[in-house]
């Protein structure tokens, strides 16, 4: 009774911080709808703000994961540059693609990350390992509309911006299997992940004004000037889908296997479609709708292929 008790709480609170994930894409959309906010700077100052509310978390309840092996700098240093890019590469898919399809997008990770074990690390690869990198890949096709030349005319940046995001977040997970083989903390790997990438974002955003000839250097960095509202939004981004839902996450697999948590965790796309529907008025077409069951399928299948 006690092991079902503690599983129907580990299922509780993985769907809880697989729905506060979700809403991740639908807050960036609409600060990119509403205040024009350039992706860049919304990059900027969101891990700014993830950085100082893991700080702020660690300062209070535990100090002693501020500390950093001297050995593990430069590695952290290339994770934050990491997570700078796959950071940006989101925000831009978001912005061109729109919350829903940029999240089933996103979901090309799991392929991406078996492709590059393969070629990184020699893992053998089952057969219902196959299908399921095809079944996801196909998903991600019909998805961003990629089958249709049209589309590559329409909407170039939008396919290669999610495509980017999916790689890359298959490169920060090989490197967060890294941080986890060296026997370094999570909660630490994400401050410091997180503090990088905010200084690499700075210089990204320096690198776009300085491209931009007579632009003013930071001049957008106070896009949101006195709005109240849209830097509470932010910081709301920043602290809440990222912060609250990698503790919730974390917390559940003290009561659920990996697998099982990460299993939960593919209703994201899911969730961010509906949030999409009844706040940003999107609404994916059969042929994406199509798509994004085959990604979910192939997520699925891969979670149960032996490893």
């Amino acid at each position: 009774m006690e092991n079902k008790s503690q599983s129907s709480r580990g299922f509780l609170i993985a769907l809880t911080a697989t729905v506060i994930w979700s809403t991740t894409g639908i807050f960036i959309s609409y600060l990119s709808r509403e205040y024009s906010l350039p992706s860049l700077v919304l990059a900027f100052w969101r891990d700014l703000f993830v950085s100082f509310g893991m700080a702020v978390g660690l300062l209070v309840f535990s100090r002693a994961r501020f500390h950093l092996e001297r050995s593990h700098w430069k590695f952290m240093i290339l994770y934050g540059l990491t997570l700078a890019i796959f950071n940006s590469m989101w925000t831009f898919s978001v912005q061109y693609n729109g919350a829903a399809v940029a999240t089933v997008m996103a979901f090309s990770s799991p392929a991406m990350t078996a492709i590059l074990s393969k070629i990184i690390f020699k893992e053998q690869f089952s057969p219902i390992k196959i299908f399921s990198i095809v079944l996801s890949l196909a998903g991600i096709v019909f998805v961003s509309g990629a089958y249709d030349p049209s589309a590559w005319n329409l909407n170039p940046l939008g396919i290669v911006f999610g495509l980017l995001s999916g790689f890359m977040f298959a490169v920060y997970n090989l490197e967060g299997k890294h941080a986890s083989d060296t026997h370094v903390d999570s909660w630490t790997a994400l401050l410091y992940s997180f503090a990088g990438a905010t200084f690499f974002l700075l210089f990204f955003n320096l690198g776009n004004d300085l491209f931009n000839a007579g632009k003013v250097p930071f001049a957008d960095m106070l896009w949101l000037g006195n709005s109240i509202s849209g830097w509470g939004i932010l910081f709301f981004l920043g602290v809440a889908p990222t912060l609250g839902g990698f503790g919730l996450y974390t917390l559940s697999i003290r009561y659920l296997s990996p697998t099982t948590s990460n299993l939960i965790a593919t209703l994201e796309p899911a969730f961010t479609a509906i949030w999409a529907y009844f706040i940003l008025n999107e609404i994916l077409t059969g042929m994406q709708l199509m798509g994004g069951f085959l990604v979910l399928a192939g997520v699925i299948l891969l979670r149960f292929a032996k490893e």
